[in-house]
């Protein structure tokens, strides 16, 4: 069975509202159809990889290619886990965390997108904390970053809420003009300093040579 092969296939991660989990093929279709319907409101571009300016039709290409890619050029020293986030049974989007050398810097970086139609409802902020415990709780990270473009208030707030602290500023060029994204940190103190909704995690047994670390007691015995 593939799952022997790649057993993280089989690794769930369950919040209240959502489960995380790598799609099936005819899933995988599903959330690029998400994508296709509008991912935010046509005037914003709030991704250094402007992927949602394509048409939808290329736009829900690029989610199928994207999975495919990350998947096939997965090591244990530089992985990208994507994760398909379900809500009431459907894809409503996709939340992902990479690492480069994780077995010895513990250190994850997130980002992830949501459909327009299910914005709103604090599902975005349950997705992050949702692969937050996965980081923390079983894989033993000892932080998580990530960065957002200084006027993406959203993401921003997302941010400030789960207890990240800002990091520093990153300039880039984005379709030839400066974007200054805002750095966060998350360190394994602060996620402890807040109470967090229950998370669930299933299947992570036999995954852990693929994150590049040995067995679960071991992973949080040494962060």
């Amino acid at each position: 069975m593939l799952i022997d092969h790649w057993p993280v296939k089989g690794l769930s991660v369950r919040s209240p509202c959502l489960e995380l989990r790598l799609p099936s093929e005819e899933e995988l279709a599903e959330v690029a159809d998400v994508a296709a319907r509008g991912v935010h409101d046509p005037k914003d571009r709030p991704f250094l990889t402007p992927w949602t300016d394509l048409p939808p039709t290329e736009r829900a290409r690029y989610v199928v290619q994207q999975h495919w890619s990350r998947l096939g050029r997965w090591t244990p020293q530089n992985w990208a886990l994507e994760l398909v986030a379900f809500f009431e049974g459907r894809p409503i989007g996709v939340q992902d965390m990479r690492a480069v050398d994780f077995g010895i810097r513990r250190e994850i970086v997130s980002g992830s997108w949501i459909g327009l139609n299910h914005q709103g409802r604090g599902l975005g902020t349950e997705m992050r904390l949702a692969m937050l415990h996965l980081a923390f709780e079983e894989l033993g990270a000892v932080s998580a970053t990530s960065m957002s473009f200084t006027d993406n208030i959203s993401s921003l707030s997302v941010s400030r809420k789960l207890g990240y602290r800002p990091d520093g500023i990153t300039r880039d060029v984005l379709h030839g003009k400066v974007v200054e994204s805002q750095r966060f940190r998350l360190s394994r103190k602060d996620w402890y300093a807040q109470e967090r909704p229950p998370v669930t995690v299933s299947g992570l047994t036999g995954c852990e040579e693929l994150f590049g670390i040995g067995g679960r007691e071991q992973a949080r015995g040494m962060a």
